[in-house]
């Protein structure tokens, strides 16, 4: 029988979870044993999920979960080195030289457990089946245009909280940028075409900020990109991969340029296909920019967790999508699952013992 062990997430503002009520009760019923650990804050209530048919844990008890369980969660473990015995799903962002990558991936080692990554869970294509983009890009969008809002009155962005629904959102965001005086931005998206771009460009216009929309044929010559330089915001919305052009070079700062706020909602500063290579650290909640440059100011975004700012749209949104995959999960070794399988074990072996 499989068990799924949803755990609470541990990190700051992360308020999202990957099935909701109705889709534990759908696994229950197709045999599954589902335990859900209680959280304060998960923005779907404990009830529903006990009205599931779910068993209820502890928070942060999915430690001494039953060895065959599997942990099931959004966002990071704690850092504290403990080993991995467990099968985890999770967003592990280990697969692609991250630099805590090789830490968690010693510590499923020592462990011997395994990473299924919600990232790497694609079709025979290679499209994945399951994803967030579409609230990062929005969300993303949303945050970068506060940044902006803020320089207009002399400061840099401080802390972001969620919102109750995307209508509280872009209600108050255009409060925000009305109370500037000024006239809309205008924004570049690069990726407009997929989920993440597609998200940001829908937040930008509705804020009624006139939008260029770049795909891939327009970035395929490799650069350079004046074209950027030449708009007040830029949101990078693509997955970045070898042979990714540079959007932003660092040289880029010291030269003249309208750009003010970037948005790199593909948020990867410590991969090796940066292709916003002008900051070095996530951004976060408390602080969600990063000042780069002075004189223009310019300010990079890079949460990493977007959606969180809508945690229900983006709840709801994805746990439709990945339901359908986690009805799988008795077959580990093939389909999904098993590709995804794949690419941990291949990643493992080059991790030095």
């Amino acid at each position: 029988m499989t068990h799924l062990w949803v755990r609470a997430e541990s990190r700051r503002n992360e308020d999202r979870v990957g099935i909701t009520p109705d889709g534990v009760a759908d696994l229950i019923a197709q045999g599954f044993t589902v335990t859900v650990e209680d959280s304060a804050r998960r923005i779907l209530p404990i009830d529903g999920y006990a009205a599931a048919g779910a068993r209820i844990a502890p928070e942060g008890s999915w430690t001494a979960a039953p060895p065959d369980a599997i942990v099931f969660g959004l966002k990071e473990l704690p850092e504290d080195n403990s080993v991995l015995p467990h099968r985890h799903i999770m967003f592990g962002h280990a697969f692609k030289g991250q630099r805590s990558a090789e830490t968690l991936l010693r510590r499923f080692r020592a462990g011997g457990g395994r990473l299924y990554d919600l990232e790497y869970l694609v079709d025979e294509s290679g499209r994945r089946l399951a994803a967030f983009g579409y609230w990062a890009g929005f969300a993303g969008a949303a945050v970068s245009l506060k940044c902006w809002a803020a320089q207009q009155r002399g400061e840099i962005c401080g802390p972001v909280d969620p919102y109750p629904d995307r209508h509280a959102l872009t209600d108050a965001l255009r409060a925000e940028i009305d109370a500037t005086g000024q006239a809309r931005p205008t924004a570049i998206v690069v990726g407009a075409r997929g989920r993440v771009g597609t998200g940001a460009s829908d937040l930008l216009a509705e804020m009624g900020l006139p939008v260029t929309r770049w795909g891939s044929a327009d970035t395929s010559h490799g650069g350079p990109f004046p074209e950027i330089m030449a708009h007040d915001l830029f949101l990078n919305c693509i997955f970045a991969r070898p042979g990714s052009p540079v959007f932003v070079p660092h040289a880029a700062l010291g030269g003249p340029r309208r750009l003010t706020v970037i948005g790199d909602v593909a948020c990867d500063p410590d991969g090796p296909y940066n292709p916003v290579p002008v900051y070095d650290r996530i951004t976060n909640w408390i602080a969600p920019a990063v000042r780069v440059a002075d004189h223009p100011p310019l300010d990079v975004m890079a949460i990493d967790n977007l959606p969180s700012l809508l945690p229900r749209e983006s709840s709801l949104d994805y746990s439709q999508q990945l339901l359908p995959v986690l009805r799988q999960l008795d077959r580990l070794d093939t389909g999904p699952w098993g590709r995804a399988a794949d690419v941990f074990d291949t990643t493992l072996k080059g991790v030095p013992a």
